[in-house]
């Protein structure tokens, strides 16, 4: 299947395409196209859409694109997941900025992410790292 978001990835953009990876379709393919182009490519290519205006899965009820997917896709369970939902939350959701220790270097990590990397599918590659190793922790730290 193929996912499309808006180009220029951070946090949610970074952390969903991740967990569909890891979790939901593990051979996705993700495109980050400019934001006015994600619902209309999803269309053309019969794909999904997410973390854009107008998409199958975007914000909704207060939560980020990754706590959607993670409620859409029945992974709730997954305790590791519901923590590392929490520091993406915090990390992505400007109001909820204090919600979680870990959101504001989460998203110091995503800010720098942009200024050292000018392909988005290489930041996916790097950023996959360490939502690798913030789930890795989660999965001793769960509470």
């Amino acid at each position: 299947m193929k996912w499309v978001t808006r180009e220029r990835p951070k946090t949610d953009r970074i952390a969903c395409p991740w967990l569909i990876r890891r979790f939901i379709d593990p051979d996705a393919e993700v495109l980050y196209v400019p934001r006015d182009q994600v619902l209309t490519t999803a269309d053309a290519i019969a794909g999904r859409s997410f973390d854009a205006p107008g998409a199958e899965f975007t914000h909704r009820d207060a939560k980020c694109s990754f706590e959607v997917m993670i409620e859409e896709f029945d992974l709730a369970g997954d305790a590791a997941l519901t923590r590392l939902a929490r520091i993406v939350h915090a990390a992505d959701v400007g109001e909820d900025r204090d919600s979680d220790a870990f959101g504001p270097g989460l998203e110091a990590i995503g800010e720098g992410g942009l200024d050292v990397e000018s392909d988005d599918q290489t930041l996916l590659e790097r950023g996959s790292f360490v939502y690798d190793a913030l789930y890795a922790w989660c999965q001793k730290h769960p509470g």
